[in-house]
């Protein structure tokens, strides 16, 4: 076993300070003895003991373990000279293998033989060192086969590297153009001001295109020119400043260019031509065009006219056909009834039918009466009309005459507060009431209470009226004021689909807005703001 002052010493030394595999192996034994934490981890231990108990790690690290002649070789070495370093596959204990470098130091202790074996994964150098030549490699390829010409040139000119396209492109041989200096490719006439131009450079050196505003030309080994676009890129290696030049050979370019402009003023003078055609024919195109636009503006408003006029002759032949058929079957019902009963003392009998046929007479006459409101109102035959008007008596008096329509145990409460005399058109908010009130009695039920709040303020008239009715959803809500529209959860009930629509015109007449909250099951409540004064004017 290990003394106490070696384990303590080593342990703190070595094993917990390490970042790298360190164990302590037994080689009498040929097994580890203890191996740090960050060794434990690098093979994928959960612990050191499982580590140190596993039949095959404990023993040898490597893939692959050495034959038993060539391990004890091994050994002896360690021992004899103290030292031992290779490389070898070393496998985790997921079976996992990398590359790692095993350096094996020898040492006694209690007359017995021990090992120090550090293991530094290589894997990340290999990676490396695999990237780096890659790398070598594919810059390589990039730079013999690109497309344009490349050379690399120190700060004094001198061409360090020419991929092959430069060698060709000025008519060297490979490897010809190494040595000589970039004022041999630049035309002889311009070689001392390139020279001026390539101290200024490096005095500053930017990543940018050449010949702002002006035609460049290079020299062939043969002397003779040709057009070029030149690029500049740099770097630096060993604080040494290198400049690289991107080369394009644009001859074809160019000869393009001077045939474009050969035909520059032919294509001008047909295009010039051709522009005043088109403008003339343009403006009689556009004359038609707006002639087309306005008949099928005008065809279009005829058709949605027609469309409209189409739809409210079919609404209002349904709903007529329907709303007058109820009270006139009444009628004739009542009336054959009315016949089987001409004894005197068959009076009262006689008398709930003739109320029947009053009842329906009545309704017929309110039916009629909102087709020709909606007449007028589209004639522009009804005008507002104001005068002095006792509030709180008209809404009293009309209340009193619509309790004859309250279903059994119905309420109307009132709430009026405010200015009580106001000058605005009597006989229009009268109508207003009686057509809210009246929708209101319809769609609630029996025992339900409707509120009349009137309120008069600063020159403005507010009147709401609320119900606990069926109320309105809120995809109808926004066509309530249509003419001949009628709420879904309402087609069961009487009604033309004109009071709301003919309420909305009478307040747009009196200067008014109206605003309408309704939740389904829960009520409606409709409230009217009308200005007014509360003097006669003189």
């Amino acid at each position: 076993m290990l003394t106490d002052h070696y384990s303590s010493a080593v342990a703190d030394l070595l094993f917990e300070k390490s970042d790298d595999f360190i164990g302590i192996y037994d080689l009498t034994n040929e097994r580890f003895l203890r191996v740090n934490q960050a060794g434990v981890r690098l093979l994928g231990f959960a612990s050191e003991e499982a580590l140190l108990n596993d039949p095959v790690r404990s023993r040898s690290l490597r893939a692959q373990p050495l034959a038993d002649e060539l391990r004890m070789e091994v050994v002896e070495r360690i021992v004899q000279t103290g030292h031992y370093e290779e490389e070898a596959a070393i496998s985790r204990q997921d079976g996992t293998a990398f590359w790692g470098k095993l350096i094996i130091n020898a040492f006694t202790a209690n007359d017995r033989s021990y090992a120090l074996i550090r293991l530094i994964d290589q894997g990340r150098l290999h990676r490396a060192e695999r990237e780096l030549a890659h790398s070598i490699r594919r810059n390589e390829a990039i730079f013999s086969y690109a497309t344009i010409g490349i050379i690399v040139c120190d700060s004094a000119g001198r061409i360090v590297s020419a991929n092959q396209l430069a060698d060709r492109l000025f008519g060297y041989d490979p490897g010809e153009l190494l040595h000589q200096t970039i004022e041999q490719l630049v035309p002889a006439s311009v070689s001392r001001y390139h020279e001026r131009l390539r101290h200024s450079f490096n005095a500053d050196p930017q990543v940018r295109a050449m010949g702002h505003n002006r035609d460049l030309h290079a020299q062939r080994k043969d002397g003779s020119v040709f057009p070029v676009e030149i690029s500049l890129s740099y770097f630096r290696l060993d604080n040494e400043l290198y400049v690289v030049a991107y080369i394009v050979d644009i001859t074809f370019k160019k000869e393009a260019e001077r045939q474009l402009l050969a035909h520059r003023d032919h294509i001008e003078r047909l295009n010039a031509n051709l522009e005043q055609k088109v403008a003339d024919r343009t403006h009689a195109l556009m004359n038609t065009l707006e002639q087309l636009e306005q008949s099928k503006n005008e065809l279009a408003k005829a058709l949605a006219a027609e469309r409209e006029l189409g739809e409210l002759k079919s609404r209002f032949v349904s709903l007529a056909s329907h709303e007058f058929r109820t009270p006139l079957t009444a009628v004739l019902t009542s009336a054959t009834l009315i016949e089987k009963y001409p004894g005197g003392d068959q009076q009262d009998k006689r008398q709930k039918h003739l109320d029947r046929i009053r009842t329906s007479v009545n309704h017929l006459n309110d039916i009629l009466e909102e087709f020709l409101s909606v007449g007028k109102l589209e004639e522009g035959r009804i005008e507002a009309r104001p005068g002095m008007v006792n509030i709180a008596q008209l809404v009293d008096e009309t209340i009193a005459s619509m309790r004859g329509m309250l279903k059994p145990g119905q309420t109307i409460r009132t709430d009026l507060s405010g200015d009580e005399r106001v000058w605005l058109d009597p006989s229009l908010f009268r109508k207003i009431l009686v057509n809210l009130l009246s929708n209101a009695i319809k769609y609630s039920g029996p025992e339900s209470v409707v509120w009349v709040r009137v309120t008069g303020v600063d020159g403005q008239l507010t009147l709401s009226v609320e119900d606990q009715g069926i109320g309105i959803s809120r995809e109808d809500q926004e066509h309530l004021f249509e003419r001949f529209f009628r709420a879904r959860n309402v087609m069961n009930i009487a009604g033309t689909g004109l009071g709301l629509h003919i309420v909305g015109r009478y307040v747009e007449l009196m200067g008014g807005r109206i605003d309408l909250q309704s939740e389904l099951n829960q009520g409606t409540t409709i409230t009217i703001t009308l200005p007014y004064e509360n003097h006669s004017p003189d």
